[in-house]
């Protein structure tokens, strides 16, 4: 069964529609497989001055409290070194390739802390924007 993952803005727009390709959390999850990005409804205020972000931003919404997007989560390590400028020293890093934005982003009333299962509604909403691929990927 696919998990998401809620992400605040600007971080879910840099994943989504940018070169972030890694996610840090304080916590760890053995979980690998597809992944719904979604934007939480809290904005980070300070990570839209951060200097890998500013370029990223120019033009898009930022939508909150939306998937955003699907990703397949393909690592989960303890900080190793900054393995990428997107990783925080001390942190898990989530490694997602094969990150798709959504051409229409998806609301959702309520994410979570921690990975949550989508229910089967949000994930049928996700399928008919995506390609054949993903949508045997969330199934």
């Amino acid at each position: 069964m696919p998990r998401a993952l809620s992400i605040r803005q600007p971080w879910a727009a840099a994943i989504a529609h940018g070169p972030k390709r890694v996610e840090n959390r304080s916590w760890f999850a053995t979980y690998r497989g597809p992944l719904l990005l979604h934007s939480s409804k809290t904005l980070d205020r300070t990570a839209m001055r951060h200097p890998l972000i500013s370029p990223i931003l120019r033009g898009l919404p930022l939508e909150t409290g939306a998937v955003v997007g699907v990703a397949q989560l393909v690592d989960w390590h303890r900080d190793d070194g900054e393995c990428t400028p997107w990783s925080f020293p001390g942190h898990h890093h989530l490694v997602l390739e094969e990150v798709t934005p959504l051409p229409l982003p998806v609301p959702v009333a309520q994410g979570a802390l921690q990975l949550w299962t989508p229910s089967e509604e949000l994930l049928e909403q996700v399928r008919i924007q995506l390609d054949e691929r993903w949508t045997e990927a969330l199934r």
